[in-house]
């Protein structure tokens, strides 16, 4: 996975009177911390200028939704934002526009993102919680940051499937582990109840195992939470935020093993969460 992405195609030019239809370009670097440097041309508009983020889910107890960003004269008559790991977004899709304040808000298109920084990118697990963000294009040639904000967060590694159980190994950060932890399954479906689950742990790091022939009645989606402190401390849902791939869905892929009536495959959800999906076998 190329952590270096080329911009879109070229601005259309209309041939009638030889312009450029110019859409606003923005090159994004991220760093092993978190933080964004947006680099994009001067439009040359009077006044002040900034890099403006916008939570497109946006919900009542989210706040803030808006995120400004002074956009300041850099080389090469550029205009430079940045977005420090220590700003704090919620987690979701945060769209990326450019704002002069003389009109409305204009979308940004990505340019250059490098994000090779993020590729095998392991936090020290000192602080309390892992900060996220992951530019990438929309199906529509927009720049949007992906961002995630967990305390604590438990990143999924290696997951190894065979023909009845699935063993993910990974690392808690942001809280230790104590004798009373332990994982467990969480079905969506009403009235299943949660599943202990095989979890040894050393230091920060884990290794869980899922018996699937224990799900062999239980069709649906089961979430996978590591509790590593007991019933009553924190809960980390395990998922795999640490690289540069924003949706893990379409392209981390699984088999499903059939197991009795049922076939049992890990699959990663819209928001790079590990979970389980139990059907009915043919």
């Amino acid at each position: 996975m190329s952590a270096l992405l080329p911009p879109p195609l070229p601005d259309e030019v209309h041939e009638a009177d030889g312009t450029t239809d110019v859409e606003p370009r923005a090159d994004c670097v991220a760093d092993s911390a978190g933080g964004l440097t947006f680099d994009l041309a001067d439009l040359g508009r009077p006044g002040a200028a900034y890099l403006l983020l916008r939570l497109r889910e946006r919900q009542p107890h989210r706040a803030p939704t808006e995120t400004r960003l002074p956009l300041t004269p850099a080389a090469d008559g550029r205009l430079r934002a940045v977005l420090p790991s220590s700003v704090q977004l919620a987690e979701g899709r945060w769209d990326v526009y450019a704002d002069h304040g003389d009109t409305a808000p204009r979308r940004l298109s990505p340019g250059v993102n490098d994000l090779r920084s993020l590729v095998d990118r392991m936090p020290s697990g000192t602080r309390p919680h892992v900060a996220v963000r992951i530019p990438y294009a929309t199906k529509h040639g927009n720049l949007t940051i992906r961002a995630w904000h967990r305390a604590p967060h438990a990143e999924a590694g290696e997951l190894h499937i065979d023909s009845a159980e699935l063993t993910v190994r990974g690392r808690l950060l942001g809280a230790p582990f104590t004798p009373a932890g332990y994982a467990e399954l969480r079905g969506r479906a009403p009235g299943q109840a949660p599943r202990r689950v095989e979890l040894g742990a050393s230091g920060g790091e884990f290794g869980l195992t899922v018996a699937y022939p224990e799900l062999a009645g239980e069709p649906g989606i089961w979430d996978l939470w590591l509790l590593p402190q007991g019933p009553h401390g924190p809960q980390a849902r395990v998922a795999r935020l640490l690289d540069d791939v924003a949706d893990k869905k379409p392209i981390f892929t699984y088999p499903a093993v059939r197991t009795g009536p049922v076939a049992v495959g890990p699959y990663y959800t819209r928001d790079n969460d590990l979970s389980l999906r139990v059907t009915e076998a043919d």
